[in-house]
């Protein structure tokens, strides 16, 4: 009998490894979990991947995508690059609108990201995932700074999600706002402080 061509296995096996991943972390993960949550034979998962870290690489690429995602459809892309205005206040609507969701869906992509802290062949992955965020909120600020905003966005989603607390925009945005303005707690710029240790 003719083996049936089936274009979308690879998609619905990585599909399959993160509800398994959801379900019973990594450690649950292996090619015949996989198989079996994506119904398939055990042949498939280790045609498409050769080894469980090929799989967790895929798996994360497909998770880095969704905030990536939620970014590019969110007004933050779209504001005038002269000015930083309104950035903060849209990252923060875009956060409250990604931790309204389904908390579980969150864990997943940072256990996932955190992954590679032990799995050195995630590690390229996971700064696509810094260096597409950069790119995009480069276009409305300067990459340094897009970088800094990238790091407390990672820094608020680990807090929220290690301390079980909710989600604060109001103190989300202060924040995001003072690294967009260059500002310091009480008020001066960056630039000021660094021309008053001159004087």
């Amino acid at each position: 009998m003719a083996r049936r061509y089936d274009p979308e296995r690879r998609t619905r096996i990585i599909d399959a490894a993160l509800r398994v991943i959801a379900a019973d972390g990594i450690a649950g993960l292996s090619h015949r979990t996989v198989a079996a949550e994506a119904d398939v034979p055990l042949g498939s998962t280790t045609y498409h991947f050769g080894s469980l870290d090929e799989l967790l690489t895929a798996a994360l690429r497909r998770s880095n995508e969704n905030f990536a995602q939620a970014l590019r459809d969110s007004e933050v892309c779209a504001g005038d690059a002269s000015s930083g205005s309104g950035l903060a206040d849209e990252l923060t609507r875009v956060l409250g609108e990604w931790f309204a969701g389904e908390r579980g869906a969150i864990e997943l992509e940072y256990e996932l990201y955190l992954a590679a802290l032990r799995r050195p062949a995630l590690r390229p992955v996971a700064a696509e995932w810094t260096t597409s965020a950069v790119e995009l909120l480069s276009t409305r600020t300067d990459p340094a700074t897009a970088r800094a905003l990238v790091a407390l966005l990672d820094g608020v989603c680990l807090q929220v999600l290690l301390t079980g607390s909710a989600f604060d925009p109001a103190y989300t945005r202060e924040m995001l706002a003072r690294v967009v303005e260059g500002r310091t707690a009480e008020g001066r710029t960056a630039e000021g402080r660094t021309a008053e240790g001159r004087a």
